[in-house]
């Protein structure tokens, strides 16, 4: 990982054989980021997303190995109970155009992620909601 921060944003480039999640958690404590939007794309080897049921409010996830270029990777960096959290998707795509997405839980940089971290002045904080079954935004602190 290599990268410049230019006021409240942040460029970042992830190497190959990085994960792209334990890289941007790394980053945000180092930074102290509390609050930010992700956008990113690149190339990846192997990458597992899931997909949130509604009704069973589970995730099921999906892996996959392979050469895939990042069409998105888009999320935020916040917090819950004060401490780093977050939330991204990603989309990549095979060799024969077909994509594969959801909530990112691994990714494996296999050229390079090309990221750009935009740091918004604030804090939100998250909280699990009974109801949905995820950790939502929590705008009461």
């Amino acid at each position: 990982m290599e990268y410049k921060k230019f006021n409240n944003t942040i460029v970042l480039r992830i190497d190959k054989g990085e994960e792209i999640l334990n890289t941007i958690k790394e980053l945000a404590i180092k930074e102290n980021i509390k609050l930010a939007n992700i956008n990113a794309l690149g190339a990846v080897g192997e990458f597992t997303v899931g997909v949130f049921k509604t009704k069973e409010k589970k995730y099921y996830s999906n892996e996959f190995k392979g050469d895939f270029e990042i069409v998105s990777l888009t999320g935020t960096i916040n917090t819950m109970n004060g401490e780093f959290y977050s939330h991204l998707h990603m989309s990549a795509g095979n060799d024969k155009g077909e994509v594969f997405g959801g909530h990112l839980n691994k990714a494996i940089v296999s050229a390079t992620c090309e990221m750009i971290i935009n740091i918004i002045d604030g804090t939100v904080d998250r909280k699990y909601d009974e109801n949905i079954g995820l950790n939502l935004f929590d705008f009461i602190n």
